[in-house]
């Protein structure tokens, strides 16, 4: 074998899963604040818009076109919001919601999906058409 192998993940690709799974730990370190203070909801809001949506999307196993980082910027926050209303629909149903039990299950959610690769984007996939100004082919 060679002694030359590249890692399995580009160290930005670690940083970026190691930060997105720690985010909802964080949040959920935040609560112990005093209430009302902005160091205490900032970054609770912050990760129930965007850490569940984000670690299902980032990161992706190469490089994203410009349409596909705007896509993925676009469906991070949708996403995570649906993430979170199925984790508190499901705590409700079994009649343990608090506020607490809610982050721990995002942030156990999250830190979950930043170890598994990000969803495929369609923008990706298929290539993320850019305007060259020439005219588009049309099929029967």
């Amino acid at each position: 074998m060679s002694q030359n192998r590249q890692p399995a993940f580009p160290a930005r690709q670690i940083r970026t899963r190691v930060a997105l799974a720690l985010s909802g730990w964080v949040a959920l370190a935040a609560t112990a604040l005093p209430s009302g203070a902005p160091l205490r909801w900032a970054p609770v809001l912050l990760f129930v818009c965007f850490g569940p949506g984000l670690a299902l999307l980032y990161p992706q196993p190469g490089p994203l076109r410009q349409g596909a980082r705007l896509e993925a910027a676009a469906l991070a926050a949708p996403l995570g919001l649906s993430v979170g209303v199925l984790a508190a629909t499901a705590l409700f149903l079994v009649e343990r919601f608090s506020g607490t039990s809610f982050l721990v299950v995002l942030a156990a959610l999250t830190t979950l999906a930043a170890a598994l690769p990000g969803l495929p984007l369609p923008a990706a996939t298929r290539g993320a058409v850019e305007r060259t100004g020439a005219t588009p082919v049309r099929r029967r």
